[in-house]
């Protein structure tokens, strides 16, 4: 779903941008405030594993591909503020250091799956909880229904760019991407279930109803590792949602890049394929963590002095 350069009309791109700027100062604030430094490790190790996960691709039908978003696993973990800047923190990177994601688009994108798929998860995941009853034990389904109905509002409001960018006719972008995108819904939300209701039994200090308790860190970590570096190494090479979409809707020329990134296509130039995808994985879920703890860091700090 992360729209590249050429895709958007000039006005989109600047007005997604500029909701999106605001979005996330607003979480900058609101998160600095209820975060702890204790956190921060949280955030970023989040961040480092869903920009691991994205990089894993899965069949969907029709040849085409999927993989996890991450809007419901950020906002269970981490609330709305602080899984809102989690989310822009791995689109930033993607973008700037894979070229996943237009440097152009990088509002609409941020708008997308950032703000809106974080702000509708955590909604629906708070709704759903409390339907059923509002005990941790309910909080892997919630957090699942939460995750896979973001994907379909980040993949309407995709669509709705789109049309607003006369890249596509309205009816034929929200049919296509709200298609697809609506069998890829389904998978993240049963991933998240699944993840959310692991660490509810290994490691229930990583969730907010949960917090006074303190583990080590190496299982999450590990995980994330072996996400990045393996399990990456055997994604799907068909094309995902949004790519399959927009041979569709006759996009494909339009595909571009305004700046080269130094590891263009999650690739390690000189490497071959496999290990070098698995080392530019790696390097791209330490960047991750990096801005996202530093992010943490600097609200805290800034709050210190206010």
């Amino acid at each position: 779903m992360h729209i590249p350069d050429g895709f958007l009309a000039p006005g989109v791109a600047a007005a997604t941008a500029a909701a999106s700027a605001g979005a996330v100062a607003l979480a900058a604030r609101r998160s600095a405030g209820e975060l702890q430094s204790r956190r921060a490790p949280l955030v970023g190790l989040t961040s480092a594993f869903i920009l691991a996960a994205q990089m894993v691709n899965f069949p969907v039908t029709g040849g085409t591909s999927g993989h996890l978003m991450g809007g419901g696993l950020a906002a269970a973990l981490l609330g709305p503020w602080a899984g809102m800047l989690s989310m822009a923190t791995v689109l930033l990177v993607q973008a700037v250091l894979f070229g996943d994601g237009g440097i152009t688009a990088l509002g609409a994108n941020v708008l997308n799956m950032a703000v809106i798929g974080v702000l509708v998860a955590h909604a629906l995941t708070r709704a759903a909880r409390a339907v059923l009853g509002g005990r941790t034990r309910h909080l892997p389904l919630a957090a699942g229904l939460g995750a896979a109905v973001s994907v379909e509002a980040s993949a309407l409001a995709t669509a709705a760019e789109l049309a607003l960018s006369d890249a596509a006719p309205a009816r034929l972008a929200f049919a296509v991407m709200g298609g697809i995108h609506a069998l890829i819904a389904v998978a993240e939300g049963l991933i998240t279930a699944a993840l959310v209701a692991y660490l509810a039994s290994a490691r229930p200090d990583l969730l907010p109803d949960d917090e006074q308790r303190r583990g080590s860190w190496w299982v999450p970590v590990a995980a994330t590792v072996m996400v990045a570096g393996v399990l990456s190494m055997l994604a799907s090479a068909l094309p995902d949602g949004l790519e399959w979409a927009a041979g569709q809707l006759g996009l494909v020329e339009r595909t571009g890049s305004a700046v080269p990134a130094p590891l263009p296509d999650y690739t390690v130039p000189g490497l071959a394929q496999l290990p070098g995808r698995s080392l530019a994985g790696i390097l791209g879920a330490v960047a991750a963590f990096g801005a996202a703890y530093l992010l943490v860091r600097a609200g805290e700090r800034r709050r210190e002095t206010a």
